[in-house]
This record gives structure tokens, sequence and C-alpha cells, in this order.
């Protein structure tokens, strides 16, 4: 009896000591398959973005990427490589861009897309902070004697398939008893060309796609965006759910603009900083401390983005701001300090 109850333990020892060690060794593969190892692997990043919308994500008539999503890109490259030009764009659709993450096509999508329940617990994204704080809004011509959304009975509405404007439109044009007929395109070209020859009376999109729509057309004068906001658009970047280690290269990324903007620092001042006696500045920049390495990145990669395309607020400016044909006020783009919504924890 105690032989064969020893014999029994003694198996049952050696089967825990192979399910721990192929426990760890599962662990270690899961390590291993984080995105982040496949991207420096590579040796460059893969961005899913928007190629149509000036201020966001364009390409300008030289080929070149430009906006502010763009330059989000860049900068999560830099945090990895310390070059924000170790990127490859993938334009795409709306409906293209949550299969493209999901495939693996792309590292991480950073193209105007608002982070909602569904995309977090069904279509698999795992998103980074807000990048920014947006609404749905409508544009129709000055002539049209189109004041509010109640006045939208009886017109067609231009909007994009596999967008959330879809549903927000419906269900405001619910509340409101508006009937109207949605006029729904595959892409944001189709749909605003549709809006610009006079097949459909308005076009709905958030409210900065409109302001950058509306600098395209032919007289932008003659075309306003009424006052209603229809919805909570937060924009943000995301990447495929599962990998805390690669959402976390994304989100301190984007942490690390709004900080540097609390801060005060930027692409013009940042050497003055290196020497600062301030611990928490220090830290920030990777002059004490290993935040960096606790990441999977370099000690200085708050250096290198702010090095490659500036703090939060010198992005905004740049794309969106006064200097720009959109002149987009911060409102809830500000910081909190301001009393805005942008805000990043502690680098500590």
């Amino acid at each position: 009896m105690r032989k064969s109850l020893f014999a029994l333990l003694s198996i049952l020892l050696v089967f825990s000591v192979v399910l721990a060690g192929c426990s760890e060794e599962k662990t270690e593969e899961s390590k291993a398959k984080s995105q982040l190892d496949a991207i420096k692997k590579r040796g460059k990043l893969v961005g899913g973005v928007n190629a149509d919308i000036p201020g966001f994500g364009y390409v300008a008539s030289d080929g070149s990427y430009t906006g502010m999503d763009i330059d989000i890109t860049r900068a999560i490259a830099a945090a990895i490589f310390g070059d924000p030009e170790a990127v490859e764009f993938r334009p795409l659709s709306a409906e293209e861009r949550f299969i493209a993450v999901q495939t693996g096509e792309v590292d991480v999508l950073a193209r105007n897309t608002t982070h909602t329940t569904s995309r977090d617990a069904s279509v698999g994204l795992a998103f980074a902070p807000v990048t920014f704080y947006d609404g749905q809004g409508m544009m129709v011509r000055e002539d049209s004697g189109i004041k509010t959304l109640k006045d939208l009975q009886g017109t067609r509405i231009a909007v994009e398939s596999g967008t959330t404007t879809e549903l927000n439109l419906a269900d405001q044009m619910r509340k409101l008893g508006v009937t109207y007929e949605p006029v729904v395109f595959d892409n944001q070209d189709a749909a605003i060309s549709a809006y610009e020859q006079g097949s459909v009376d308005a076009f709905t999109t958030d409210r900065s796609g409109l302001v950058s729509r509306r600098s395209t057309l032919a007289n932008p004068e003659e075309h306003f965006i009424l006052s209603d906001v229809l919805s909570k658009e937060p924009l943000a970047p995301s990447v495929k759910d599962g990998d805390s280690k690669w959402v976390g290269v994304v989100s301190w990324t984007v942490y690390a603009l709004i900080q540097a903007e609390e801060y005060g620092i930027t692409q013009g001042n940042l050497d003055t900083f290196m020497d600062s006696e301030d611990p928490e500045i220090r830290r920030f920049l990777g002059v004490e401390g290993d935040l960096g390495e606790q990441l999977g990145l370099p000690k200085d990669f708050v250096v290198q983005i702010i090095k490659a395309v500036g703090n939060y607020g010198e992005l905004y400016d740049r794309h969106l701001g006064p200097d720009t044909v959109f002149d987009l006020e911060r409102g809830p783009n500000e910081l909190w300090t301001n009393g805005g919504l942008m805000y990043s924890p502690p680098f500590r």
C-alpha cells in the first residue's frame, strides 16, 4: 500500500514539474510574441492611417504623409527606434481598418477612430489614450435654409459606411422625430463628392472632419457646420487586444506627448531641460531611473519622441491650430491645467 502510494506521489510530482516547465516555456513564448518584439526584429513600424483627411491623415502632393495622427505614429516609431521615419504608412478605409489590426497587417491604427464599447469588447481592439476629443456634426449649404437638425426633415444625408456616424445619425433623428434618407457611401471621398455635386443635401461626420473637408471644397464659404453636436467622439490610437506590453508602449507614447506639454518641454528647448535638477523631469527624460527599460524601450525614449514631433500642443498647433486653415480651438483638447481633458498619469 505504501509502495503504491509512494509511486503515485512520485508520478504526480514528475507530472507537476513537467507542467511547471511547460508553463514557464509558454510564459517565455508569450513574452517573445509581443508585437513590440516583432516590430524591433522587422526594423520598422507599420501604421494604419487615413490618407484623405487634412489635419489628421493626408497624402501631400509630393507623396508624403502629414497630419496629427501621422505624427503620433511617427512618435511611436521614435520611441522604439529613435527614428520617426522608421515607419510604413498603410492608408485604410473605415471598413478596412479593423480587419487590418485583427490580421496583423498593421501594428497600430491611428485613423480618426472612436473608442466605443463594442470596438473594445467585440471587435478586439485595445485603445490607447484619447488624442482628440471630438463630436459628430453636420455640414450643409449656406443657401439651404437649414439651421438646425430639425430643419433636415425630408432631406438626403451622406454618411460613410463602417463608422459610428450611421448609428449616431439614426439615434438623433429618431429622438427628434425627423424623417430623412441616409445615403451611405463606402468612403468619405465619395460622400463629400456627392455632397459637393448636390445629389445629397447634407454630409455628416466628426466635426473636425467637417472642418477639414470644408477646406477642400471649391467654395468653402458656401458651406457651414451646424452648431448641433450629435455625439461624443473620443478619437484614439488602437492595437490588437491581448498584448499588454505593446498597448503600454503606444499608451505611454501618447502620455509622453501630453506630459511634455505640461512640463513646458518643446522641440526647441529640450536641451535646456536635460540638466534639470527636478527629479520628476530627470526621470521623465530618462536621465535617471529605468522607465524606458520597464516598457521595453530605450532610456531616452521620451527625448526621442520630443525631438521627433514635439509635445502634444506643438502637434495640435502644427496641424489644427491658429496658423492653419482649420484654426480649431483646443477646447476639451486643452491640458487639464487649462480646463481641458488632456491628462497624463505620473511617469514614476
